[in-house]
C-alpha cells in the first residue's frame, strides 16, 4: 500500500481503505479460484495495482465517464481504476466465468457502487464507451477488431475517446500500421525496476455509427 501512496499521496481515506483491502481479498479468493500466480500475489499492489494505475498518471477520469475494461481478468485494471475514479462507471468483461467469479466478489467486498461486470466475449457486448482499456490480451489488431463500434461519439475529456492499452517489450511492428498511435513509457511515471519495459499505448479512435 505503500507504494501505491508513494506516487498517488492525495487518495482519500476511503480509496485508501479499499487499496488496502485488495491484498487480503485477493488473497482469499485466489485460495480457492486461482488468477493470479502466486508470485504475483506476494507483489499484488507492484504488479497489478500500480500497473492498472499506470493509465491514471496519463488521463483523470471525468465524471460521468464510461470505461471498458477487456479481458479484465482478476479486475485489473478495472478494479484499481475503479477506485480512484469513483465517479466514473466501469464495465468489466471476460469470458472466463471464474475470473468474473472472483472479480465479482472483490467488487462486493469492496463495496464498489460504479463497477458491472458481464462473463462474456467482448464482441458480444452492445453500448458505447469514452475509453477502452486492457492489459495485453492480444496483439492491438486483434483488439481494434474485437472492440469496433464501441466508441463513444461525445468527447468528455481533451484527450480524444479510444484504446488505452498496457503492454510491454518491442511494439514496433505490432503498432507499425498505426499513425496516430501514442507510446508512453511507464518508467517515466514509475522508478521501480518491473517497469522498465513496461508501456502505455493510447490509441484515439472516432466513433462509428
Amino acid at each position: 500500500m505503500e507504494l501505491i501512496l508513494k506516487y498517488f499521496p492525495h487518495l482519500t481515506e476511503d480509496q485508501i481503505t479499499k487499496f488496502t483491502a485488495l491484498q487480503s481479498l485477493y488473497e482469499d479468493w485466489n485460495l480457492k479460484i486461482n488468477v493470479v500466480s502466486r508470485k504475483d500475489i506476494d507483489e499484488l499492489y507492484l504488479r497489478h495495482v500500480l500497473h492498472s494505475l499506470g493509465i491514471a498518471k496519463f488521463i483523470s477520469f471525468n465524471e460521468g465517464s464510461n470505461i471498458l475494461d477487456v479481458g479484465t481478468g482478476g479486475g485489473f485494471p478495472g478494479i484499481p481504476l475503479a477506485i480512484m475514479f469513483p465517479d466514473s462507471s466501469f464495465h468489466l468483461v471476460d469470458s472466463i466465468a471464474k475470473k468474473i467469479k472472483v472479480v465479482d466478489e472483490v467488487v462486493e467486498g469492496l463495496g464498489l457502487e460504479n463497477v458491472k461486470t458481464t462473463n462474456s466475449r467482448v464482441e458480444d457486448i452492445t453500448g458505447h464507451y469514452d475509453f477502452i482499456v486492457s492489459r495485453a490480451v492480444a496483439a492491438m489488431p486483434t483488439f481494434v477488431h474485437w472492440t469496433k463500434g464501441k466508441i463513444a461519439k461525445e468527447q468528455k475529456h481533451t484527450i480524444k475517446n479510444g484504446v488505452l492499452y498496457l503492454k510491454g517489450g518491442d511494439l514496433e511492428e505490432e503498432l507499425k500500421d498505426y499513425k496516430n498511435i501514442v507510446v508512453y513509457n511507464l518508467s517515466d511515471y514509475f522508478s521501480e525496476e518491473f517497469y522498465e519495459t513496461k508501456k502505455l499505448v493510447y490509441l484515439p479512435l472516432k466513433y462509428k455509427g
